[in-house]
């Protein structure tokens, strides 16, 4: 495999960053996770993180180097973050369970599959077309299937934001999965949460991630999104490759990826930790002890 990577996520004007992004990869198999956390006091940062480390421990596991079944990895994954998540909010009894939407992609063969939860998103481009994106599970979603409401109506709803699925929570996800399109030289994938793409058109997304490759592209779109969001602008994460057919020779450093030379058992993620940095409201024993129940959660449901 071949492929440019490149990763952000940024707090906006909210008091702490809840969202988290990583990816994996072993020689022959890609993860891609973008997580969108919801819950007070640390616990939505909890549930996304848990969320990302928790697949990505998965595909560790499990691509050897590469995977049996991509999209059963996924549905099995998603399901297992899930439970994850509510035993946590059971052991610490909490009220209200903590949730995040959570989009990942696996990449092996040359061939993308994808599952999503909530509204973080994928989109797939050739060029400036977008060959498929995945489909919010919002209720705004569902009035524009309906056609009851148009797509400027949908920009504004007072209810853009409500989700009917996610993991963690009361009920069980609704996980849609798709893929299993081939991909081609120069393709884009960009997964990333509402805070990035609700801010902008879809115009701008596919004419940016067309025109330019993903290291120029994607912070262009952030900025943007940022710059639009002002004092009201919520957390924005981007995680987006350019998959390649050929050597990038004119790429250095860690943005281009070639896997033909890793041994059949290693496996690289990269997976940023949760620190203070996004947010003042937490005290490094906050964090500390939200580390120690990820690791404890994980220990419990990783097999």
């Amino acid at each position: 495999m071949k492929f440019t990577v490149y990763q952000d996520s940024r707090r906006g004007a909210r008091k702490s960053n809840q969202d988290r992004v990583g990816y994996s990869y072993s020689r022959d198999a890609l993860l891609l996770v973008v997580a969108d956390g919801m819950g007070g006091h640390l616990h939505g940062e909890i549930a996304a993180q848990l969320a990302v480390e928790l697949l990505t421990d998965q595909f560790e596991q499990k691509a050897q180097p590469a995977l049996a079944n991509p999209l059963q990895f996924l549905a099995d994954s998603f399901q297992r973050c899930h439970e994850a998540i509510y035993d946590y909010a059971a052991r610490k009894q909490m009220l209200e369970i903590p949730r995040t939407t959570c989009v990942a992609c696996i990449v092996q063969d040359g061939v993308a599959y994808w599952a999503h939860v909530g509204d973080s998103r994928l989109y797939l481009l050739r060029g400036s077309k977008v060959l498929a994106q995945t489909r919010d599970h919002s209720k705004v979603r569902r009035l524009l299937d309906e056609r009851k409401i148009t797509e400027e109506e949908a920009r504004v709803h007072p209810e853009k934001n409500k989700i009917y699925s996610c993991l963690g929570g009361v009920y069980p996800p609704e996980i849609d999965l798709g893929g299993k399109i081939a991909l081609s030289d120069g393709d884009t994938l960009l997964l990333c949460s509402d805070g990035l793409w609700g801010s902008l058109e879809d115009d701008e997304l596919a004419h940016f991630l067309g025109a330019f490759p993903v290291l120029f592209a994607v912070p262009q779109l952030m900025d943007r999104a940022e710059l639009r969001g002002g004092k009201f602008g919520d957390n924005l994460s981007a995680l987006a490759i350019n998959w390649h057919d050929a050597d990038e020779k004119e790429i250095s450093g860690d943005a281009f990826v070639s896997t033909q030379k890793l041994d059949l058992h290693t496996i690289a993620t990269h997976v940023d930790p949760l620190t203070t940095k996004d947010g003042g409201a937490f005290t490094d024993d906050d964090i500390e002890n939200a580390i120690a129940e990820i690791q404890a959660a994980i220990a419990k449901y990783s097999k």
